[in-house]
């Protein structure tokens, strides 16, 4: 066996458990907004077609297809219209992953897939991307990706070929969380480098000032992107029930340590947390973006299976 099968092979074992897969089996995206593509699909296209669906007539200028003609219409006004119809198209989507050192942290509670297993908040990102890969890819839908700490460190551009999720799954096995957090900047940076309107899907813990953020995310629905936002954050980081003194990592800049009384800032410090999703919260309200905060301590399964169920939910 080569060592490029041998590779693919361990992704897919260690990002697509069949508990996982089992649960994607059960879940459909459909976009919300208007999507442009390059096959037929499910989704809404913002052109017109001649497909199933009835748009707006239009009239008839030399060169049409004769058979498009609204015979009907042209018996009440004695003018020639066309029937146009709605497009259907595949979507385009790119998965954004922090990589960044913060993403690192792994709780000791955390549940991970459904088991025992602890994952950090760059393990749970992972599998949610492998996850959504594979789900868009049966949808025949176009997948790319993206990961980022200070900067783009690698961006695949989106297709829709079988071949894609290999290529997706064996890039975040080969990842691993590296240096400080820049997510205002990347984004506005991957939102002028993706080429055309499609769904952007952000998994990050977004450690970055909240008001940057919010503008960097504006920029993607300046570009009539469809946005969703999977905020991942560990159960300590929600709760801080760290109760006696001790020595604390910083998992960017340069790892230094610092002694911290807990009971010190715990007020202060859950009072940031809370204003920060919030605002993150607010922010996607305000976009018409869906946001997903995430606790790292549910199952995987658990929070795509909650988050479908709720977007289905939604759209009746």
């Amino acid at each position: 066996m080569s060592e490029t099968s041998t590779t693919s092979s361990a992704a897919f074992a260690d990002l697509l458990p069949p508990e996982l897969t089992n649960t994607i089996g059960r879940l459909e995206f459909l976009a919300r907004t208007a999507k442009e593509g390059s096959i037929t699909g499910r989704h809404t296209s913002p052109h017109k077609g001649f497909s199933v669906e009835f748009a707006e007539h239009r009239q008839y200028v030399s060169g049409d297809d004769l058979r498009n003609l609204d015979w009907r219409v042209y018996g009440k006004s004695d003018r020639y219209y066309i029937k146009q119809y709605i497009e259907e198209t595949n979507m385009r989507v790119t998965i954004i992953v922090d990589a960044s050192g913060s993403m690192d942290y792994r709780g000791e509670e955390a549940s991970g897939l459904g088991n025992t297993t602890h994952l950090s908040k760059f393990e749970y990102a992972r599998h949610l991307a492998a996850a959504l890969t594979y789900m868009f890819i049966r949808q025949q839908d176009a997948v790319g990706l993206v990961t980022f700490d200070t900067e783009v460190r690698k961006y695949l551009r989106p297709a829709a070929k079988p071949s894609q999720v290999r290529q997706v799954l064996e890039e975040l096995h080969n990842t691993e969380p590296g240096n400080d957090t820049s997510c205002a900047a990347t984004f506005h940076e991957i939102a002028e480098r993706i080429p055309s309107r499609g769904l952007v899907i952000v998994i990050s813990d977004l450690i970055d000032d909240a008001e940057e953020i919010k503008n960097a995310l504006h920029h993607f629905r300046y570009k009539r992107h469809e946005l969703l936002l999977f905020h991942l954050m560990a159960e300590e980081e929600l709760t801080f029930p760290f109760k006696k003194f001790d020595h604390f990592k910083c998992l960017e800049v340069d790892g230094r340590r610092v002694d911290i009384d807990p009971a010190t800032i715990r007020a202060s410090y859950l009072e940031r947390v809370r204003a920060q999703l919030k605002a993150i919260e607010l922010a996607c309200g305000q976009m018409e973006a869906d946001y997903v905060p995430v606790n790292t301590n549910a199952p995987v399964t658990e929070t795509l299976f909650t988050y479908f169920s709720n977007r289905k939910a939604g759209s009746r």
